[in-house]
């Protein structure tokens, strides 16, 4: 709901905003709506133990908070700020995190042959939503190779730390199955 809340607020603040900064505001709340689709009703989590994790709880709840508040609300809070306040092409990080959240979706379609929980947001708004954003940004100045490189390192890097979690888990913890409710 907070999605709608940052959208609800979007004519407040974003007066004298450029497209491309506009763009970048808009991958929070997007994601937050992404999220929506994502863990209403621990949907993300059950498909993990259920066809990722193969019955374990290897990416508990807790984690899946500290993944999407710190690890997205807040670096995308900190790619927004910084696109403001020093270089457009900071929004890059915010950018390329719903890009590579919504290719990483896709991906997981394709290989598994099924709908997973974020797909159709992934798909349909993360991907084409970001890519006008890349291309708005680059436009503005923005989209350097340094900004880039940035803004896809930070976006891989951040996934990739989820699978490591989940792998470091899977060697670490005792086998529980955790898809009971």
């Amino acid at each position: 709901m907070a999605g709608l809340l940052l959208l609800g607020l979007l004519p407040a603040i974003s007066s004298g905003w450029t497209l491309a900064m506009l763009l970048i505001y808009l991958q929070l709340p997007v994601y937050m709506l992404h999220q929506l689709e994502e863990h209403y009703d621990d949907r993300f989590h059950q498909f993990a133990i259920k066809t990722v994790c193969g019955g374990r709880d290897l990416l508990t709840q807790k984690d899946i908070f500290i993944i999407n508040v710190p690890g997205v609300w807040g670096v995308n809070l900190i790619s927004i700020l910084l696109a403001t306040q020093v270089d457009i092409g900071y929004g890059l990080i915010a950018v390329y995190m719903s890009v590579v959240n919504g290719l990483t979706h896709l991906a997981q379609g394709i290989r598994l042959k099924c709908y997973n929980p974020g797909l159709v947001t992934g798909v349909f708004v993360f991907i084409p939503l970001g890519a006008w954003a890349a291309w708005k940004i680059h436009q503005a100045g923005g989209g350097t190779p340094y900004f880039q490189t940035l803004g896809i390192g930070c976006a891989i890097l951040i996934h990739a730390l989820i699978i490591l979690r989940v792998i470091w888990v899977s060697r670490h913890a005792p086998f529980t199955s955790g898809a009971q409710k």
